[in-house]
């Protein structure tokens, strides 16, 4: 686990910290008030473990249908995981963060394998510009987005056929440290873009 992370730093990658879970609950039926109907509400929600996501679930449930923990009850909670995780897509995500002076609703693009990936990089993004925390951010919704329906500039630069990633300064070094010499009679070539 050491060894991913500290891959993950050197190779500058966002680590996938949210999975998606799918959380079923209801109000508990009581006896003392005649076995109520009680409506089965179904959440995905991103979150580091199944504990949080369970927590965020009871977060929604008393905003939303006035369900405490206390009255309800969790039937059941799974991992979603992702049909393709080796392919690249377009993920939509909508959502709303709550800053020192409002609400605020909004909408993020990310490039990504995986639904976890791209919420992963929201979260980063909106602490990064916004200094949202987690607790701060809600997610609205979230969706796969064909190429043409994109709308962020950024994304769509990595749609054209003759895409290149250019390396513009490269400063060779010696291959050993018996070759490597402290005065050189030329520059150095730093520009192999000819």
């Amino acid at each position: 686990r050491a060894l991913e992370q500290f891959a993950m730093q050197e190779t500058g990658l966002v680590q996938t910290r949210y999975h998606q879970y799918q959380v079923v609950g209801r109000l508990k039926p009581s006896a003392e008030k005649g076995t109520r109907k009680a409506d089965i509400y179904k959440m995905n929600i991103f979150a580091p473990n199944k504990v949080v996501a369970k927590s965020r679930f009871w977060y929604y449930m008393s905003l939303l249908k006035r369900v405490k923990k206390a009255n309800g009850e969790i039937l059941q909670i799974n991992e979603v995981f992702e049909k393709k995780p080796s392919t690249v897509s377009n993920y939509g995500i909508w959502m709303r963060y709550d800053s020192r002076t409002g609400h605020h609703n909004m909408y993020r693009e990310y490039r990504d394998v995986s639904i976890c990936g791209a919420v992963s990089k929201m979260y980063q993004d909106v602490a990064a510009r916004h200094r949202s925390r987690f607790t701060n951010v809600q997610i609205v919704r979230t969706a796969q987005v064909p190429d043409d329906m994109l709308r962020k500039s950024w994304n769509k630069e990595y749609l054209e056929r003759d895409i290149k990633f250019p390396l513009t300064h490269r400063v060779l070094r010696p291959s050993s440290k018996a070759l490597k010499k402290t005065f050189v009679a030329r520059r150095p070539r730093t520009c192999f873009d000819k």
